[in-house]
Formats: C-alpha cells, structure tokens, sequence
C-alpha cells in the first residue's frame, strides 16, 4: 500500500458516490439512503486503498474479502463496485430494488451481483461471519502453505468489514468478537459507523455502553476517528481516517482491529443529515435536489457521471490487474515447489472427493454389526472420523458438546494459538482442525458460513437437535445462499430422556423441514448413517444438510445393511416388502424405522401385507423422479402410516386421506427416554393399530 492522500478527483468520486446513493433510493421509491450517503468516503478509501482485489477477476483467489454487514446499505457496496469497474452499470443502480431481475437488490445477494462475499442483511450475521472468512482463510493457509512466513503466502488475505449499531446491538457479534480474539485474527479489520441512529432514533436509548472498551475486554485492538470536529463542523478527513487504518495494521498484526468512526448519517443532506428518517427511508425529493445543491450538482439531473473522476476511480482496476500478475508469479512459484500441495488445492477448489473416500466409509460399515444398538450419533463419529482420515480440508467441532455429538476428530490438534491449551485440549495449533465454538450455536452457524465462503475447505458443527434454535438463523441464511454447511444435530427426540421437555425437540423436524434448500436427514441405524454420509459428500448440489441423530441406541437392522447403500440417497426406499399389493404402507424415520420393522411383522402374522419404507430425508426422496416416488408410495394404496417422534405436520401429504400418524404433538416428558417414548405412543404395538385403523377407513369408504 502507499501512503493515501485524497485528490481532488477522489473528492468528486465520492461526491458522485453520495449523489448516486441518493438517486438510486429515490428512483426505487424505498431503501436506506442515509448511511450509503455519509459511509462513501470511508468505502471508497477502503475500496481505493486498502482492499487488494481485481475488479476484472471478482473470484481472483488472492483478493481480500470485504463484507458489509449492515446490508440494508447495500448501495454503500453497489456504488463502489460501479466506480470500480466490476461490471456493474448505471443501469444496475437505477434498477436498485428493482425486481427478480435486479442485480442491486435491497440487501446484498451472494452469487446475484459481482464482487458480493456473502448475502447479508440479518444485522449481526456478516460481523460474525467475517470471522469465519478469517478462520478459513489461516485453516486453508495451514493445509497449503504452512511454512510461508506470514504475509508472504499465496494464500494471505485480509478481511475488511463495515458494520453499524444494529450490528454491534445484536448478541451474536459479541459471541463471535470473543472467539476472533481468542483465536488472534489478525488478518480481521472491522470499520464500526458510529452514527448514532437507527430506525427507532438515537441509539443511546438502547446502545448507552462504550463500545470500544467492550471489544478491548474481549483483547481486540481499538482506536477510534470522528469526522465531527471539536467545533462542531463536519470534515470528511478520508486521509486521518487512511493513516488510523494504516496505525491499526502496523501496531496489532495478530489482534482482530475494530476502528469506531463517528459520522452523521446522511451528511450533507439538509433537513436529513442525523435525522433517523434517513436510515430507513427514501430522502425525498426535495431533500435529494438539495443535497445535490450542497454538493455542487444540478439538481434537476439524475444519475450524473462525472466522467473524469469516474476514470481516476476506475484506475484501481489497473492496480488491482498488477497485484493480481504479482500474486500469479508467487502462486506460480508455489506450484513448482509443491506439487502434492497444489494437487491438493486443485482437488479441494473442484470439490471433487479424495481417493479412497468411498472405502474408508466401507471400511468403517464394516466395524457395524446387524443387531448391535449403536447411538447413530456414535456411528456418527466413527464416519466422520473415517472420512477426515483421508480428506484434510474436512474440520469442525461443537458448542461445547463434541463427547455429546462425537464430532471429536482423533488425534487432531486444537485449532488456537499455542498458548490457548488446557488439560483436557493440550495440543494447540493455528492450523489444528478440531474447533470449539464454547456455547454459541449462531456463531458457529455463522462462522461455518464464512468457513465456506471464504475458502475451499468443509467444516462442520455439532449441537443439540433442540438448540439448533438458536442456530436457525445462520442455517437459514446458508439455505439462501446455497452452501454446504454440515450440522451435526444429536438427541434428537423424546428419548433423550431425564434431561426433560428443555432438551426434548417435538416440533423441530417440521420447522427444518419448513425451510427452504436446507435438506434434513435423520438416519434409521448405523449403515443408515454411513450411507447419508456418503450421499452428503457425493451429492452434486451444494445445499446445507442436518444430520439429524439419536442419543439412544438403536439396532443396526439386517434390512438396512442389504439395502442403504443404494436406498438413502433416494431419501425413501422400500425396507421390508410384502408379496403383492401391499394393504398398508408404514413410513418411518431415524430410531421410529425399528417400530415399523417390528409392526409389519406383527401384522404379517395376522395376515394383513404391509410395506415397510424408511425415510430418511423427505427432500432427497423430492427429487426424485415420478416413476420412482410411484414405486415407492403406489397411489393405490391409500391405507397409511408414518411414524416419527416429533409433530405429524410434514406428514399429510404422503399420508393422504385415510393415513394416520404416530407421533408427539405434545412437549416432552420428565423421565426415562425409553420410557417416554412408550408413554407418548411411539411403539410397535401404536403402529399395529393404526394400520389397522387407516385399513379400515379405507375399507369403510369403498
């Protein structure tokens, strides 16, 4: 970086910057013009001088990576990315808001708009995920290059974030802020606009504490920078503010950085500027035409270019184009020195499996025997612990519950600095791949997110099924953005027993199932488990997947070591057939599929023909083909069962008019797991009656 000192052509890109903020909400008709206003200047030397990235290349590998967490300023991003040269048009910024086809849509979209990291807008989430860019990118260093010395690596990079009140109000960022400087993140540089104002007004309503000593108590370097003067004017001081970035990087290169900037929102706009309608609301028209006044602008005109400060904005592309060669010959250089290295990163960048990936799994299937109860939480561990083993770039951990959820990988050291060890983790190591989130399900949510945005690798994290609660919100926003993310959900029903009706999901299938591109999978035993495993890692679309497991034994059942190799990646398949027509068709998931076994031979003995399928995600078994879901559920047969420990809901429709549930549409008990589960009708004995029952309602309307 060389020293930043403004010009006159920065001052009127920036100026452009504010007008075409302005403009844009007001064509739109709503938005939040105030902090995309007043945030240009810092954005734009950010943009300008510190990010190193390529306006030509988006997905340069070697490009810094810079989140606006408060994303309902997306046009603070949007405007930037125009001045730059990404690709973005002024006909993107008059279509900001502007409907499915837009490319500047309200909030920030990852893969809709060139030059976006991730999709934010939940006020919290890109704070926190930025911490997960910051994880992946030392994660991945240490797989790659782990004897460069730092800053000399290909695999470098920093991570620049712009954050606001609301993102420093939601409890998510100080869970996150407390990891980031525990695992010394130095590569983290948080801008924190300090404007004072959110919809409902001033935040000292509700924001009253110092900031800044806040984050010094979790150990972040912190300094500060007001464009309000002692006097009371307003200065846009975009060197001062350069030379604190500048401080920042040089004093605390192994500490997470958050520099406080006080500014007023929608400066210089009369009758806006600190006013809190400018946050979340259209200037108007006469506010606009007045700040263009104030700024030197026609006020009759519209989306004006100038086109000489537009030219000096885009040099940075030029920059962008020579640290992007630099970076090539270093990369170049890498390659020629490790082969096996760039081999790995080659693999890990396509996403293809590494050799032996399906016989590890094989090899593990063979340590499970018919019969034998295993928790498929144990079976679980014993996949994922095969499956690490021979692929690297796998790593994760659980919020505090890794002996509960067996995510712990054997033999893997701690990722932390040295010095972070305890007796029970005594092997530390920046690059280790077991994480401990401590209890903070969102920012594991969060930071796994930014795991796999931010780099190659696939990391994984564990919780309770009932405290995926306060996970949901990350799992939805990797659901929108259609990433892998892997969660390890154990104690799954009423049989986790004396913990009680706290820890005792009911309605949680239902909820997960609910959402969109988030796929639930919830294996019936150990061959089950293996197998969902397998169709995980295998499966060509990119969507995050629960791994949905008991906490009680359950028996690996013969049926399923004949048939889940080929059966649950189809998400349903037939388990136990009859001769013939069937007279009733029982479905079950997870640890209900061993009741429905023994009910279909209780009903067998009786004469009555039932058709056993496990179900093991409801939407694996949704892509499939007509002809396949036919063959599955014959239309014909109209006598049906499920069977699951948790609300009916996703049910109904596979259940039909006559189908009858066995499940829980109540909250949990006090007491024995197994007992619980006789208690609230989740036996064999409940499923024999209501097949008999769904039989003869089917009868009765012939």
């Amino acid at each position: 970086m060389t020293e930043f000192k403004e010009t006159e052509l920065d001052a009127r890109a920036i100026t452009m910057a504010k007008v075409l903020s302005a403009d844009a909400v007001e064509k739109a008709g709503s938005g939040h013009p105030g902090s995309p206003v007043s945030l240009a200047p810092i954005a734009y030397t950010l943009y300008q001088h510190f990010i190193k990235h390529d306006p030509n290349d988006p997905n340069w590998e070697g490009r810094d990576r810079f989140i606006l967490s408060g994303g309902h300023a997306s046009l603070t991003q949007y405007v930037q990315l125009y001045l730059s040269g990404y690709g973005l048009t002024m006909d993107d910024l008059k279509n900001f808001r502007g409907g499915a086809e837009t490319r500047t849509p309200g909030h920030p979209e990852f893969g809709l708009t060139p030059g976006i990291e991730m999709t934010t807008g939940p006020l919290g989430q890109g704070f926190a995920s930025a911490i997960g860019f910051a994880y992946g990118e030392r994660f991945q260093r240490g797989l790659l290059d782990p004897e460069a010395p730092k800053g000399d690596s290909p695999f470098d990079h920093k991570i620049w974030v712009i954050c606001g009140e609301g993102d420093i109000e939601e409890g998510i960022s100080g869970e996150a802020a407390s990891l980031a400087a525990n695992q010394e993140l130095g590569n983290l540089t948080v801008i924190f606009d300090a404007n004072r104002i959110q919809i409902e007004g001033d935040t000292n309503l509700v924001l009253a504490e110092d900031v800044l000593k806040r984050f010094q108590a979790y150990g972040w370097y912190t300094d500060e920078f007001s464009f309000i003067q002692p006097d009371g004017s307003y200065k846009e001081d975009v060197d001062g503010f350069a030379a604190v970035v500048e401080k920042a990087q040089k004093e605390a290169p192994n500490q997470p950085k958050l520099i406080k900037v006080d500014t007023l929102i929608a400066w210089p706009t009369p009758g806006k500027t600190n006013d809190p309608s400018a946050h979340g609301s259209k200037l108007g028209a006469e506010a606009v035409a007045g700040l263009k006044k104030v700024l030197g602008y026609d006020p009759e005109e519209n989306f004006h270019v100038d086109e000489e400060a537009l030219a000096h904005a885009r040099k940075v592309a030029e920059r962008g184009l020579e640290a992007h060669k630099e970076w090539d010959e270093k990369f170049d250089a890498w390659r020629k020195a490790n082969p096996d290295k760039a081999a790995l990163y080659d693999r890990i960048k396509t996403g293809d499996l590494p050799e032996g990936f399906d016989e590890a799994i094989d090899k593990a299937v063979e340590g499970f025997e018919v019969g034998k109860g295993i928790a498929t939480r144990g079976a679980s561990g014993t996949i994922l612990n095969a499956i690490a083993a021979v692929m690297p770039e796998l790593w994760g951990g659980s919020a505090d519950l890794g002996g509960s959820n067996k995510t712990d990988l054997k033999g893997a050291a701690t990722f932390a600095p040295k010095g972070n060890e305890t007796a029970q983790w005594p092997v530390c190591d920046e690059y280790g791949r077991q994480l401990h989130f401590g209890v903070r399900e969102f920012s594991m949510g969060a930071i796994t997110n930014g795991i796999l945005l931010g780099s190659h690798t696939r990391p994984f994290g564990g919780t309770f099924f009932m405290f995926s609660d306060y996970e949901r919100p990350a799992v939805r926003l990797a659901a929108l953005m259609e990433i892998p993310n892997l969660y390890i959900w154990s104690h799954d029903s009423v049989a986790v027993g004396e913990d009680g009706p706290t820890h005792q999901p009911i309605e949680h299938l239902a909820a997960f199932r609910a959402m969109p591109q988030l796929e639930v999978v919830r294996p019936a035993d150990a061959f089950e488990t293996a197998e969902a495993y397998r169709a995980f890692f295998e499966k060509s679309n990119s969507l995050p997947t629960a791994m949905v497991l008991t906490r009680q034994g359950v028996p690996a059942l013969a049926e399923t070591a004949q048939k889940a190799r080929e059966g649950v990646k189809k998400g349903a398949y037939v388990l136990v057939e009859t001769e013939g027509t069937p007279d009733v068709i029982l479905m079950a998931s997870g640890s209900e599929v061993q009741w429905a076994v023994a009910a279909a031979k209780t009903l067998a003995d009786e004469g009555v023909k039932a058709r056993v399928v496990s179900v093991p995600s409801l939407e694996w078994f949704e892509e499939q083909d007509a002809e396949y879901k036919e063959a599955v559920l014959p239309a014909a047969v109209k006598a049906r069962v499920s069977v699951e420990a948790g609300v009916a809901m996703p049910w109904y429709k596979y259940l039909g008019s006559y189908g009858k549930p066995v499940s829980i549409e109540q909250f949990g008990l006090q007491g024995d797991g197994a007992q619980n589960m006789i208690d609230l009708g989740i036996t064999a004995e409940h499923v024999v009656e209501a097949a008999k029952a769904s039989i003869a309602e089917v009868e009765a309307a012939k």
